[in-house]
């Protein structure tokens, strides 16, 4: 039984690596088209969006990793059922229990691969990826990340913000204006700022602190306008979106939301995803069986494959649909983030049931 096992786990991995490069390729493919709009914009060449693209292929991993393993289990177990290889399995006493049992220990290292990418790898080439673009784009800005916040040079100016919404909105900035001998004459401490159009932010509760030869005046105001490169497209650059962000990030900030009273659903619905995700490769690799077994040496592997694909597709449009419906409709977002996955293991326990009547 050992050895049979590890004969299924050698096709089932080196089929989900062939679809798994297959799909990297394509997407990366994609993504490298989109960003033939932006060549020459700045200093961004042909160069600089390779190696754009080639950052952002592990986000690109992360999320199409279940699809991979779903399509590759079922043309690997499709590939036994035609070959009748399936139905000796089952003649030599590998039940549907151990089958699934089997499968299931399959996707445990693809889980743990899943949730390595999600954690560790994408976040950070993510924000690479962003610095890049930013920095090739964008000839006057020159920004970075730091534990105080972001930091944005906009011209004579130093700009620090504290957190960056996005909705865009941004919280706590702080400006350091310099004259031309890079002398300190002025420092703006905001409590919030509303993108308006045209690089006009709406600032509000401003206190701003001017520095004479010989004196220092404190101004507060309630709102102003604020002229300024940064706008919602240089920030979301800037800024990972909750999705790419690590757990331990996101569990930070949500602490750091709700200790300043600001809503934390987007967040959470995000925290939730990553933390679901993986074990959504333990639903794709047990639906897998059902499907390669449906009509048996009747219906082909292609067939099947299309099904697999379709299938994929439908849970990977379902896992963002439900996170915006969640978002939308104040549901708990345990609730919004696990739904889908639930919806399909219910599928996956269903289906399984019937192939074992038969």
């Amino acid at each position: 039984m050992q050895t049979l096992r590890r004969y299924i786990a050698r096709e089932v991995y080196a089929a989900t690596g062939l679809v798994f490069l297959a799909l990297i390729a394509l997407f990366g493919f994609f993504d490298f088209i989109h960003e033939l709009g932006d060549i020459d914009q700045g200093r961004y060449q042909i160069g600089t969006a390779l190696i754009y693209v080639f950052f952002s292929l592990p986000g690109r991993a992360y999320e199409i990793l279940p699809v991979a393993v779903l399509i590759g289990a079922l043309f690997s177990l499709s590939n036994f059922v035609l070959s009748s290889e399936y139905a000796v399995m089952r003649a030599s006493g590998l039940s549907i229990k151990k089958t699934v049992l089997t499968l299931m220990q399959i996707g445990l290292a693809l889980s743990m691969l899943t949730f390595f990418f999600g954690e560790f790898i994408a976040p950070i080439s993510e924000q690479a990826a962003q610095r890049l673009r930013l920095k090739a784009t964008t000839s006057n800005v020159i920004a970075q990340n730091f534990r105080s916040g972001l930091w944005v040079k906009d011209d004579n100016k130093f700009v620090n913000v504290e957190r960056v919404m996005p909705q865009t909105v941004m919280h706590n900035i702080k400006i350091y204006e310099f004259d031309s001998e890079y002398r300190l004459i002025s420092f703006s401490r905001v409590e919030r700022g509303n993108y308006k159009n045209a690089n006009v932010w709406l600032l509000e509760n401003i206190t701003q602190t001017t520095f004479g030869e010989n004196s220092t005046n404190v101004t507060k105001i309630k709102t102003a306008s604020w002229t300024s490169v940064l706008s919602p497209s240089i920030l979301n650059m800037l800024m990972v979106v909750p999705e790419q962000m690590s757990v331990s990030d996101l569990y930070a900030f949500i602490g750091h939301l709700k200790k300043n009273k600001q809503d934390a659903s987007r967040y959470q619905i995000a925290l939730w995803q990553k933390v679901v995700y993986p074990f959504a490769v333990l639903v794709m690799i047990i639906i897998a069986l059902p499907f390669a077994t449906l009509g048996g040496r009747q219906v082909g592997v292609g067939a099947k494959i299309f099904a697999g694909i379709m299938l994929g597709l439908l849970f990977h449009l379902s896992n963002r649909l439900f996170g915006h419906v969640g978002l939308l409709n104040a549901w708990p977002p345990v609730f919004s983030a696990v739904l889908p996955t639930i919806i399909f293991l219910g599928l996956a326990v269903a289906m399984l049931r019937q192939v074992e009547k038969r």
